[in-house]
């Protein structure tokens, strides 16, 4: 990552800070003993950092991800409505699949699955569908799609079969629309809380094709910006946080 790209990213990182404290608002249940023991200004604080972790998808990596991907891909969105009709032959197929890796032990892979629903993407009738909005759209120069499920670090296991059902939906989408479109779907998850052994929560292995399908951490980041981007990632965070330390601490006296 270059200086200047490293400014920008550390430059939208305080963005993305400033706008959640402004509108920030903190629980209003009363907790005197929490106030007395730990004081309101902590407490506060503590509330933030709730508010933030539910929404630091949306609120931080995301359009961190698309300023990072904005260099290197011809499109990068995020909160994509994907193509609003599948076809009844492919809702059966997709169907089928899930069925087949939930009970007859199937082996997921994402190749042959494509291929089985690309044959039957334009059968039978096409149904107007509702489909769940993509986190990070990116179209490389050869107009390849890459739609990317931005998860939490400790996603639950309900989480790996929701979403194989719409990588399958989301590709029979896209082939709906055109037929020779290449569809990678991907789910990513930012960091390894597991740090510095491996990424332990291995549950998808049984649902998601773990070659083709799964970035974690450094991968999904260097995926996003190119090689070492996360390493020089986290310096730009780090700088960002201790620039911005001083209007935090203004911001949150108004509790104490």
């Amino acid at each position: 990552m270059s200086l200047q790209r490293q400014a920008m990213i550390k430059e939208k990182v305080k963005d993305c800070m400033r706008s959640k404290l402004k509108s920030y608002r903190p629980e209003t249940s009363y907790m005197p003993f929490h106030y007395r023991l730990l004081g309101k200004d902590r407490m506060a604080f503590y509330s933030f950092i709730q508010s933030l972790s539910v929404t630091f998808g949306i609120s931080i990596y995301e359009p961190v991800a698309i300023a990072l991907a904005s260099g290197r891909f011809r499109v990068a969105k995020n909160q994509i409505k994907p193509a609003e009709e599948i076809s009844s032959g492919a809702q059966q197929r997709i169907q089928r699949i899930i069925e087949e890796l939930r009970i007859v032990n199937r082996n997921p892979n994402k190749t042959l699955e494509t291929q089985e629903i690309r044959e039957v993407c334009r059968s039978g009738t096409l149904n107007r569908v509702k489909l769940t909005k993509v986190n990070i759209w990116l179209e490389n120069h050869n107009d390849e799609l890459f739609l990317i499920d931005l998860k939490t670090a400790k996603p639950s296991f309900s989480h790996y079969e929701k979403s194989k059902r719409t990588f399958l939906e989301w590709t029979a989408a896209e082939l709906a629309r055109d037929t020779k479109v290449v569809v990678n779907t991907i789910f990513a998850v930012p960091y390894n809380p597991y740090e510095p052994k491996p990424y332990e929560r291995w549950m998808p292995k049984g649902m998601l094709d773990m070659d083709h399908e799964v970035l974690i951490a450094e991968e999904f980041w260097d995926f996003i910006g190119g090689k070492g981007t996360y390493t020089e990632l986290l310096d730009a965070f780090e700088q960002a946080g201790i620039e911005l330390r001083d209007e935090i601490d203004e911001y949150f006296k108004q509790f104490s």
